[in-house]
């Protein structure tokens, strides 16, 4: 925990960035009955009952100190669907000299991944690239791009979609959106603030 919060007080770099990383799944879903629009004094009713029509997922990474972040939509969650979206990352940041990413230990968010997909070389210059800092068990709360999914959630895909197109559409436009705002995470919290509100974690020393 307070590995991830010291890269968290690094300054601005161009050529080391800190990028945060997550993924999160999300549902396609169908309207069963054509929905009722909205008329004055009366809100747009909707169904209760809706179809399946698979999953997505989401791959989210954002520069909080630049206000930056960069949005992919992809048919699975795969080890070689991430490591695609590495390579996407690395080819955004192509003039640093290297990127501290922060993600959480997810199975698939390993070097591995990269040897499974791309040549070893390849593989090898993709990782070299990156400084992965992972968040710890039941700590993905200190992952600033889970902030960033949430509120591409709740401004974005908190509705019924049942197109994968439709989702990469409104979430690029959603990524134009927030980046031309330079919006920002404003993260306070810090591990002299973890020592204290969440001493509980730490072990007991006998004197």
């Amino acid at each position: 925990m307070e590995m991830v919060l010291d890269v968290y007080k690094r300054p601005f770099d161009p050529r080391y960035p800190v990028v945060c990383m997550d993924e999160s799944p999300k549902q396609l879903i169908a309207e069963t009955r054509t929905p009722i629009p909205a008329t004055p004094g009366h809100p747009n009713m909707r169904d209760y009952e809706y179809r399946r029509c698979g999953m997505c997922n989401v791959f989210l990474a954002g520069e909080p100190l630049a206000g930056t972040r960069m949005v992919k939509i992809t048919e699975r969650k795969t080890k070689r669907d991430w490591a695609r979206f590495m390579e996407e990352i690395a080819n955004q940041y192509k003039t640093a000299e290297k990127i501290t990413l922060v993600m959480d230990n997810l199975n698939t968010h390993v070097p591995g991944s990269l040897y499974e997909t791309f040549q070893p070389d390849k593989a090898k210059a993709i990782l070299g690239r990156f400084e992965f800092v992972y968040t710890p068990k039941h700590g993905s709360w200190l992952n600033m791009a889970e902030i960033e999914l949430n509120v591409l959630t709740g401004q974005c895909l908190n509705r019924r979609i049942d197109d994968i197109e439709v989702v990469r559409k409104e979430v690029l436009a959603w990524q134009e959106f927030r980046n031309n705002k330079n919006a920002k995470v404003n993260w306070q919290f810090t591990a002299e603030d973890a020592r204290i509100k969440l001493s509980r974690l730490y072990p007991t020393l006998e004197s």
